[in-house]
């Protein structure tokens, strides 16, 4: 039998009511916080990262491939390039890349009755897009291709149709500007209304035909700004940026999302940075707590130290019982935080009770994601870093006097 687990356990389940008690259970509902905060703190994380860069990739993609290489930000305009085959071909053949995508850029004033509103339309020309972003549609359908010409069918955001109180299914002009100072317009319906979240695209962009942008622009058919290339999974974008990079034929460059969009990204990293400051304090916060709960339990229990000392037990099995005995402590703390901290994500999950400002957070409710690796990961830390630390406040039974102890009231 392994005595000093049998003596810790007996510790922990004697129920008589002692200073040390309170002491217990304080320092089990610490660690139990800590725990849940940590847990929570890491899904909240979790699912700002997804959704933000979910919405920001499924509008603009995780790399672009363009013709010149020029600091533009997203919201400028795409200078005309031939579509080059060789090119396409190499994304689609690289790993990891979910699809590719032509796409084109036109700054237009969009009118309605007396109302105007400058906008930065992004032609496309299929329903691959369409379907990541079904998720951002709030009212009527994505815009229909015409196989024999260009669709007279445009999609706006929210932002946008509130500006010009205009509704799915009205009828606005839409006028292009050339170079030269003329301007050509088309009548074109709203098909539907979405909203992104970002005010950053909700603002500042629309979605069109490539073929209606071909046409304002006097552009050849086969004439593009670009490829949007999707991946399927971000965390490789910066590695394949680099590799297209030197693999793109003369005049072709590659540039990820986050060079293009560094104030979002800046963002997100922003919040991991606040994760790991919060992570590190909820851990010292658990490991001031247990140190404190094992101080006084042994300053509690002197007595019982000095008898065992005077039987004859070695100082190396007292310190086992009160590690074991502390270990309990710490254990039901992590299990209690962890059921805790999972069912407050779960509740959040299902009602999304934690609303936040869309505005500031792009997004109406707080997301959550569960890594359940992450949680073990979270348990594990805390139990290791506290044992660990509670073996430096255990080396006092080395100097417990026998008769003091005994003798200790």
């Amino acid at each position: 039998m392994n005595v000093p687990f049998y003596i810790a356990r007996r510790l922990a389940l004697v129920k008589q009511k002692t200073f040390s008690r309170f002491i217990i259970g304080l320092a089990i509902g610490a660690t139990t916080l800590s725990v849940a905060v940590m847990i929570v703190a890491m899904s909240f994380a979790n699912g700002f990262q997804k959704v933000i860069s979910n919405k920001v990739f499924s509008f603009w993609g995780h790399i672009r491939i363009v013709n010149n290489l020029d600091e533009k930000v997203s919201t400028a305009e795409e200078n005309p390039v031939t579509e080059n085959l060789q090119v396409e071909k190499l994304l689609q053949s690289q790993p990891g890349v979910a699809g590719v995508q032509e796409y084109a850029t036109k700054s237009a004033i969009l009118k309605y009755n007396t109302d105007i509103e400058s906008i930065l339309l992004k032609g496309v020309n299929n329903k691959e897009m369409f379907r990541r972003m079904q998720p951002f549609l709030e009212e009527g359908r994505w815009l229909n291709f015409d196989s024999s010409g260009y669709s007279l069918e445009i999609n706006i955001s929210r932002y946008v149709a509130d500006r010009l109180e205009i509704k799915v299914n009205d009828t606005l002009i839409v006028y292009f500007f050339n170079p030269d100072g003329s301007k050509r317009a088309r009548k074109l319906n709203i098909a539907g209304i979405y909203k992104i979240g970002i005010e950053e695209f909700d603002k500042h962009f629309g979605l069109c035909d490539i073929d209606l942008l071909r046409r304002m622009n006097n552009w050849e058919p086969n004439q593009i700004g670009g490829y949007e290339v999707f991946l399927k999974d971000y965390k490789t974008t910066d590695s394949l940026t680099e590799k297209l990079y030197k693999k793109l034929p003369d005049g072709w460059y590659a540039r990820s999302l986050r060079e293009i969009n560094p104030q979002i990204f800046d963002w997100l990293g922003l919040q991991d940075q606040l994760k790991n400051i919060l992570l590190v304090i909820m851990m010292i916060v658990a490991v001031v707590n247990m140190l404190t709960c094992l101080i006084i339990l042994v300053l509690e229990r002197t007595t019982m130290t000095g008898i065992l000392k005077a039987v004859g037990a070695p100082d190396s099995s007292i310190q086992s019982i009160f590690l074991y005995n502390t270990g309990f402590i710490a254990l039901a703390g992590i299990l209690l935080g962890t059921l805790l901290g999972v069912l407050i994500c779960v509740i959040q999950q299902q009602t999304g009770f934690i609303k936040l400002n869309e505005e500031a957070y792009f997004m109406r409710t707080a997301a959550v994601e569960i890594n359940w690796w992450q949680i073990l990961a979270v348990d594990g830390l805390t139990l290791l870093v506290c044992i660990v630390t509670l073996l430096i406040p255990v080396l006092l039974i080395k100097k417990v006097n026998v008769v003091k102890a005994i003798q200790f009231r």
